[in-house]
């Protein structure tokens, strides 16, 4: 309270006099003081993020109807963006450092291949027969699949089968953006290389050992199969000491690190009827069901999120989730900007 009445006691802009507020605006200065507490606010940080959900239900057929509307030749990338409000829906981001989009792929249409210096993700929604070509590695897209396509990597997304394919991309699009370093370049098609990264890192605690060298490759692994995230979390799951609450973290397996530099990713499993109560940390985060029917409780608003639904959650505040099944466990994937604030040490965990 005492932190709160000093701030009160700021002086306004309003109160120094108009010809000297003229005189700092035309040499470009402005004072602190007035904006002092917009900056530093007392205690916990001001946030635009608000609890903002996305039904599929909603979105899927405005996809489709883009794809009616606008061929891929006119797209690039045929995108409809999850924004925030909070943030104003010009900005086309879901927080303060992710961006959210619900893309779409038609049967036979070619992305095609550029890199940009955003990280990105992608979590495959719907469908089968696309695939993801990343720095010439071939990455067939398949629902629960996370493929990464990290900074500067060149990729472009094709399709071969027969029935529309959508997933959601994750960026780290805002905080590039406001660092005045996004940008992209186009290329030709890449040559599709040897070898899946999956295949190498299939299990874990072991990784592969060249003989004569390694390839020290910064991304050694880009999909990561939702059939074996999945098969991870219910074998911790089965384990009679498991933690209350069942999560893997998606990693570099080289490294043990958060599988990007700016975002982190993750899967949780929720068991019938759970219900998992998560701390308040300073990082906004971003609830994405793969399976099963979750209730999203975050600060005043209460979500119901069927499969493919997603939410988002402003950092600093408590999050409650609920499987709504007592039959069926629920599956989660979860995005966040963990990562980003333990790199510039504002990372909290609240409790």
């Amino acid at each position: 309270m005492q932190d709160q009445d000093r701030f009160d006691t700021l002086g306004r802009l309003e109160d120094l006099p108009q010809d000297y507020r003229d005189e700092l605006s035309s040499k470009n200065l402005v004072p602190l003081w007035p904006s002092l507490r917009a900056v530093l606010p007392p205690g916990t940080p001001a946030r635009k993020t608000q609890p903002t959900y996305w039904p599929y239900a909603a979105i899927k057929p405005l996809l489709l109807k883009a794809g009616e509307l606008t061929p891929i030749e006119k797209a690039e990338r045929r995108v409809l963006v999850l924004a925030n409000p909070g943030h104003g829906l010009e900005k086309m981001q879901a927080s303060a450092a992710m961006y959210l989009g619900m893309q779409l792929l038609l049967p036979g249409e070619l992305a095609p291949p550029h890199r940009h210096t955003p990280n990105a993700v992608r979590m495959v929604v719907e469908g089968e027969g696309a695939w993801t070509l990343v720095n010439g590695e071939k990455c067939p897209m398949q629902r629960g699949d996370l493929i990464l396509t990290p900074t500067g990597l060149w990729h472009e997304h094709g399709h071969d089968g027969e029935q529309p394919v959508i997933w959601l991309d994750v960026l780290d699009l805002p905080l590039v953006y406001y660092m005045e370093a996004s940008y992209h370049v186009e290329g030709p098609s890449q040559a599709v290389k040897a070898g899946e990264g999956v295949k190498s890192y299939a299990r874990g605690g072991l990784r592969p050992s060249p003989v004569f060298e390694r390839s020290n490759q910064a991304y050694p692994m880009l999909r990561y199969p939702w059939e074996d995230a999945r098969a991870a979390l219910l074998e911790m799951a089965s384990d009679a000491f498991a933690a209350e609450a069942v999560q893997i973290t998606y990693m570099q397996p080289e490294t043990g690190a958060d599988a990007q530099n700016i975002l982190g990713f993750y899967a949780l499993m929720l068991r019938p009827g759970q219900t998992l109560s998560l701390p308040a940390r300073s990082p906004a985060q971003v609830f994405h069901v793969i399976e099963g029917q979750v209730k999203a409780s975050i600060v005043d608003s209460s979500f119901t999120l069927s499969e493919a639904d997603t939410c988002c959650a402003p950092g600093y505040e408590k999050v409650t989730l609920s499987n709504l099944s007592a039959v069926q466990s629920a599956f989660v994937f979860i995005a966040d900007e963990s990562p980003l604030h333990r790199k510039l040490g504002v990372y909290e965990n609240r409790g």
